[in-house]
């Protein structure tokens, strides 16, 4: 071997460089250790630690310290499924963006299109773009997008504007860069708020142009606080109020009204005696007042006063809303009210008439004014910071800049003089309203005060500091994974790891003898370059990813295998140790059928990490690495070894005593039964249609959207009774067994396109109460939906998928698996030379495709582990199309050497010969990759088991397509003449 001394360089370096990258894991895992003794179980005393020492020294290596933040950032980080915490993506609202950039248009063609493109939005396709076809369908020519009554307004003239003699073209363009200029200021105010929120190693990035921002939290545990914190507008506004007494008369008139349209609707309640009751009756008893005639006021919990109108149950303010927005019954305000907005207040507990503690949220009424403007905006805010107020308890302060000032004082005043009050509004929510007993206030500071935790302040105060966003910003997929589940599948890798690779080794032991040796220390050596890489590259460590670990350690030995399965034909053949090891390294050898496996292998790979998201693209990344780092180590660091032992004359050999005669003799006649492998493939083949077509396949929420639950309980359950409680509230949810008894993997579609906090947070409620009968009294809301260390019971993970994002996924898939096969066909095409080589491959792959769809079609409904088919279940299918390529290419490469060689025999003959001379690789590649994926199946972990099951049919379907059907598909396509041509130049050598 050549340049062997350049060689041994560069892998002493390489292994230096990953040792020296490596070590910084293993010193932040040992300090993290440190901190969870510390903090015994409390989260916040582990995460005040280890923020107490980000500054300090903490790891010496002799030429250089590190502070802890140092070492964090260098170590391999742990994905979600592994360390838990919070994965979500956030979509900024273009359609909000749009609307503000049209000075909120009243244009009709403008509002439609943007109707029409929220309706018809394709999968992948951005919203923008769909509006700008909307509109173009919809004005037909008559109304330009550079109308001053549409972007042609007063705050986008100017340069770099929208001038109105602009074409559509070109105001798309504007419009394009503006749209971008609002998702990047909205990108740096959530990175604003994350950075403050005091979670080790967040992650925040932009995806494409599509408007979303995927944020990642490990180690987060408060659910519904982080959702909150992210989805936040912080659109902070000071609104004059109305007092009770100054609406009492209309609410009475609305009560009465509704009484004509709601009366044999509404719920028996017994009236509470408060002021509005006493606007109605006069503090009498009366028919009027009696339960249930009261459409309006029986919804009335508790007593309101000043200006809370009332407090009201929280499942009652989508009614209430509705009454107050009904055309009939706005007509009812006085003309000096008509613009009254009436918004609800923070959520609150209050005790009822037998002392429980209920939820109620209280009802306010604005000021309002024809252009819907509050009185003050919260865009003067320049400072806010958690305090506590003249009680004691926990508030926010704010400081305002000069303007700001000037016009708080103005308001103040105006409010101590009329003895009204202000309400301070964010995101559409009263946090309070008090009065202004003192006069007009100056300086431009002002508080937020309430029913508020230390907790809360800090993140309003968070949120404030940081800005508002340009638009809403709505969570249309997520995923919340509980630390303990993380720690289960670390133990579930780790067993499938070391299993598979003391198996593997000792296979190639016992199979190869010395040179197995030599195949396991370079089996060891790519396992620390891999590792050194990930940790270089700052790369995500999932579930999926050591997945790809243990994958690669089935595929790392492939090359070796091919090599000494060449060196085993050249000994045979009477060459000498030297001369059969130098040839079965050359390009006419073992290199050109490496080669071309491993490109097939690599281009299926880059297209699953181009199309994959999240733990799939953790998957693909370390799948690419390890096929690169496994090229490097079989082919030069082992051959560094076979050569070292050559030289010492230490009876280097191929061959035990167990393996020397394997496939020696093995003659079997491949093309001969081709008519029964045919028959048998279309009989499967058309089960597995018929199937797909009948039964079809279970879909999991990434692909129709939803939201899955994975639920521990403390004793088992029964699917079917979970299910039926569920359907009760939900209307559909499915509940399945995962993994143990006392497991259940709950899905359900209720609500699933409302992103707001409040339809998670009453999703969570709702699963809660219908759940709690099945776990020892005393497991609180708080228990069963947070995370933390220890969990072992409630939901353990839990993720949502939007129908939007769903499409998205699934049209990704789709062209992930097209694409794979298309660039796969192309380069054997231009490989081999001939289209026939790339038909027999493609045949055999869509061959295993079906094959494998069939079988999760076919087996779904009885399995005992899940089947669904989501964003694991491509990557195994294109994990799937690689290994296939992968095996029909060592075949055809073999098929091609005999077919330009001098093997005597007719076609058919010599082909037979050339398939029946791979067996030996063929089978121990096959071999070693089941043996792995069997004990990833075993100790792998439930939530990887549906992608590891499909994996190992795929390795095993693609082992027979790739003898039984690519090389008959090969030959039978490859013209009679061509076949004749061959075998006179066969004959005459």
């Amino acid at each position: 071997m050549q340049n062997k001394g350049l060689i041994k360089f560069f892998a002493i370096i390489f292994a230096l460089v990953s040792i020296y990258q490596l070590s910084f894991t293993f010193a932040s895992s040992k300090i993290t250790n440190d901190a969870k003794s510390f903090a015994d179980g409390n989260p916040e005393k582990e995460a005040r630690y280890l923020d107490s020492i980000g500054k300090e020294t903490v790891f010496n290596l002799g030429f250089a310290d590190f502070t802890f933040d140092e070492v964090k950032e260098k170590q391999i980080n742990k994905g979600l499924d592994l360390e838990g915490g919070i994965n979500v993506i956030l979509q900024i609202s273009v359609k909000d963006i749009l609307k503000g950039l049209s000075n909120n248009s009243k244009n009709p063609v403008f509002n439609k299109s943007l109707a029409d493109a929220t309706a018809n939005l394709q999968g992948n396709q951005n919203y923008i773009d769909a509006f700008f076809e909307a509109f173009e369908a919809n004005s037909k020519g008559t109304v330009k997008l550079a109308s001053p009554d549409i972007f042609a307004n007063r705050s986008l003239q100017g340069e770099g504007g929208v001038d109105y003699q602009m074409t559509d073209a070109q105001v798309q363009k504007v419009i394009k860069r503006k749209v971008d200029e609002s998702v990047e200021s909205a990108f740096g105010v959530l990175r604003k708020r994350i950075d403050k929120f005091g979670v080790t190693q967040p992650n925040i990035q932009k995806l494409g142009e599509s408007g979303q921002i995927l944020v990642e939290l490990p180690g987060a545990k408060d659910v519904d606080r982080i959702k909150k914190l992210l989805q936040s507008t912080a659109q902070l506004e000071f609104w004059e109020t109305y007092k009770i007494d100054e609406m009492g008369g209309f609410l009475v008139a609305a009560n009465e009204s509704l009484k004509k349209t709601e009366i044999n609707t509404v719920e028996a309640k017994p009236i509470v005696k408060d002021s509005l009751s006493a606007l109605l009756t006069d503090g009498k008893d009366s028919t009027a007042s009696k339960k249930g005639n009261n459409p309006l006021f029986d919804k009335i919990i508790a007593q309101g006063g000043g200006p809370v109108l009332g407090l009201f149950s929280p499942k009652d303010t989508a009614i209430v809303n509705g009454y107050l927005k009904r055309s009939d019954i706005r007509v009812l305000l006085p003309a000096e009210q008509r613009y009254a907005k009436f918004v609800w207040g923070k959520l609150t507990t209050i005790e009822d008439a037998k002392s429980k503690e209920i939820e109620a949220v209280e009802l306010y009424a604005l000021k309002g004014n024809r252009d819907d403007v509050p009185a003050m905006g919260g865009g003067v805010v320049t400072d806010a910071k958690d305090s506590f107020d003249q009680m004691g308890k926990p508030a926010v302060s704010m400081q305002m800049d000069g303007q700001g000032a000037k016009a708080w004082e103005e308001l103040t005043g105006r409010a101590y003089i009329q003895k009204s009050n202000i309400a301070i509004v964010l995101d559409n929510i009263v946090y309070s309203a008090p009065g202004v007993s003192t006069g007009p206030i100056s300086g431009g500071r002002s508080e937020i005060s309430g029913s508020f935790d230390v907790t809360e302040t800090k993140d309003l105060a968070n949120v404030l500091r940081a800005g508002k966003l340009p638009a809403s910003a709505d969570i249309i997929q997520s995923e919340v994974v509980g630390p303990s589940l993380g720690q289960e599948a670390i133990d579930n890798g780790t067993t499938s790891a070391i299993v598979g690779l003391l198996l593997v080794s000792l296979w190639m032991m016992v199979y190869y003898g010395k040179a197995g040796w030599y195949a396991n220390i370079a089996l060891a050596i790519n396992l620390l370059f891999l590792f050194g890489v990930l940790a270089s590259l700052g790369a995500v460590l999932t579930l999926p990813g050591i997945a790809g670990i243990v994958l690669t350690m089935g595929t790392a030995v492939d090359a070796n295998i091919i090599i000494y399965e060449r060196a085993k034909e050249e000994l045979r053949e009477g060459k000498t140790l030297e001369e059969a090891v130098k040839a079965s390294y050359s390009w006419t050898g073992a290199m050109r059928s490496i080669v071309d496996a491993n490109v097939t292998h690599i281009l299926t790979g880059a297209v699953l990490f181009i199309f994959g998201s999240g733990p799939i693209k953790g998957f693909a990344t370390t799948l690419l690495i390890g096929i690169i780092t496994s090229l490097f180590t079989s082919i030069f660091i082992a051959r560094i070894f076979i050569d070292w032992s050559l030289k010492k004359n230490s009876n280097l050999s191929f061959v035990t005593g167990f393996s020397k005669n394997f496939f020696t003799n093995f003659h079997f006649d491949f093309l001969g039964i081709k008519k029964w492998t045919y028959l048998f493939s279309a009989v499967v083949v058309i089960v597995s249609i018929v199937s797909l077509a009948t039964n079809k396949l279970d879909q999991g929420v990434d692909f129709v959207g939803g939201r899955t639950f994975q639920v521990r309980f403390e004793k088992a359950v029964e699917a079917e009774v979970v299910k039926a409680e569920l359907v009760k509230v939900f209307g559909s949810a499915e509940a399945k067994i995962f993994g143990n008894d006392n497991q259940l993997k709950i899905t359900t579609k209720y609500k699933v396109e409302e992103h707001g906090i409040e339809a998670d947070q009453e999703v969570n409620k709702l699963m809660f109460e219908s759940l709690k009968n099945h776990f020892e009294a005393g497991l609180t809301y708080k228990q069963f939906v947070n995370a933390y260390e220890g969990k072992q019971y409630g939901i353990l993970q839990a993720s949502k998928v939007g129908p939007t994002v769903a499409e998205d996924i699934k049209t990704n898939a789709y062209w992930a698996v097209l694409g794979a096969m298309a660039i796969v066909f192309l380069y054997l095409m231009i490989s081999f030379r001939k289209w026939q080589y790339s038909l027999g491959a493609i045949a055999a792959v869509a061959h295993d495709v079906i094959f494998v769809l069939g079988i999760y079609s076919l087996c779904y409904k009885f399995m005992p582990f899940g089947m669904e088919i989501d964003q694991h279940f491509i990557a195994a299918i294109l994990t799937v199309i690689g290994y296939s390529m992968n095996d029909t290419v060592i075949v055809f490469d073999r098929v091609r050497e005999f077919l330009d060689g001098k093997t005597k025999g007719t076609f058919s003959e010599i082909v037979n010969k050339s398939i029946n001379s791979t067996m030996s690789r063929t089978i121990n590649t096959s071999a070693t990759m089941i043996l792995v994926l069997l004990i990833m199946f075993i100790f792998g972990g439930e939530s990887i088991r549906g992608f590891i099951f499909a994996m190992l049919i795929g390795i095993v379907v693609g082992t027979y397509s790739s003898l039984f059907i690519a090389t008959p598909v090969l030959v039978d396509t490859i013209s009679r003449e061509d076949k004749k041509l061959i075998e006179k130049q066969h004959q005459e050598s």
